[in-house]
């Protein structure tokens, strides 16, 4: 035997200490679960706006990954960005008009805002690019409005001219 397992020794010394380390770390626990509640970005007025910031953000993501079926709007008219990519000529049905937020995540829910009679606004740049034969060319960036109605309970995505 060693002084370790001797049966002499007291093993209930460190008890207290033990029980108040657990505790604390309770307590911690239950401050950082607090200020994480209070401060989470994607907390929103749900009954206000229609939907939640994160189903607005979502669902405008959704409509830009779909960008074959988007539209811009230019001097008033809506043109398709799949026409608007190919320069006016039709793009061949191989090829591929992709748009993707270039914000990060954390700039994308600080940039959504409540619109009066309830929904979401948000406007932010986009990179549009085209796969053709598999080699992906970025053609540049164009802003972006999404937007949610909550009178529609529908959102929508429009690409914009520089400038309109």
């Amino acid at each position: 035997m060693n002084q370790f397992t001797s049966p002499n020794r007291n093993s209930s010394a460190g008890r207290p200490w033990l029980w108040l380390a657990l505790l604390l770390g309770a307590l911690l626990l239950g401050y950082v679960t607090a200020m994480g509640i209070r401060h989470n970005p994607y907390v929103s007025d749900v009954d206000a706006n229609g939907v939640s910031k994160y189903r607005f953000l979502r669902e405008c993501r959704e409509l830009m990954h779909d960008a074959d079926k988007l539209n811009v709007s230019a001097m008033g008219q809506s043109i398709p960005l799949r026409t608007l990519a190919g320069q006016g000529q039709a793009l061949p049905a191989t090829d591929h008009v992709h748009a993707e937020l270039s914000q990060t995540p954390a700039q994308l829910v600080n940039g959504i805002s409540a619109v009066n009679g309830g929904g979401w606004t948000l406007t932010t740049p986009a990179t549009i690019s085209v796969t053709r034969s598999g080699v992906r060319q970025t053609l540049g960036e164009l802003p972006v409005q999404c937007s949610h109605s909550k009178k529609d309970d529908r959102t929508t995505a429009v690409v914009q001219l520089p400038g309109q």
